[in-house]
């Protein structure tokens, strides 16, 4: 079975899909978001697709504090519960980077997404830090 070239999925679906989000801005500048999975920025552009390309980079939150990190595998796109390479990070921020940077830039995965994977793993990390709970302190001038 062959598969369609990205190029020619994006032009079928950039108009209309079931993922695709319009918020209207200032006067008739609309801004387009999309829902579908493997999109890092949340972004309608073929750029960010995980509908139209083949080599795609998720970043979540996973359970217990874990960081979801995903990359498909591009010789499993006709196999879906196959398609993902998935892993869980659980370390601290700098080596989490470190990964990623590696799997997404220095492997020739997608070098153009290096930024965008970097951006999206540290608003998911400061997402899960929980806030310290407890007494706090007073402000000495309150008293």
């Amino acid at each position: 079975m062959t598969t369609a070239p990205g190029q020619l999925i994006w032009e079928i679906v950039k108009k209309t899909n079931c993922f695709l989000v319009k918020e209207f801005g200032n006067g008739s500048a609309g801004v387009k978001f999309s829902k579908e999975p493997n999109n890092l920025f949340n972004v309608h552009s073929y750029k960010y697709s995980g509908l139209a390309n083949k080599k795609t980079v998720t970043i979540q939150p996973g359970k217990d504090q874990f960081v979801l990190f995903a990359t498909t595998k591009t010789k499993k796109q006709n196999k879906p519960a196959r398609l993902l390479n998935k892993s869980l990070m659980k370390k601290e921020f700098s080596r989490m980077a470190k990964a990623v940077s590696n799997q997404v830039a220095d492997n020739y995965y997608r070098p153009d997404l290096k930024k965008a994977a970097l951006a999206r793993l540290s608003v998911v990390n400061r997402s899960l830090k929980v806030a310290k709970s407890g007494v706090k302190k007073r402000n000495r001038q309150d008293a």
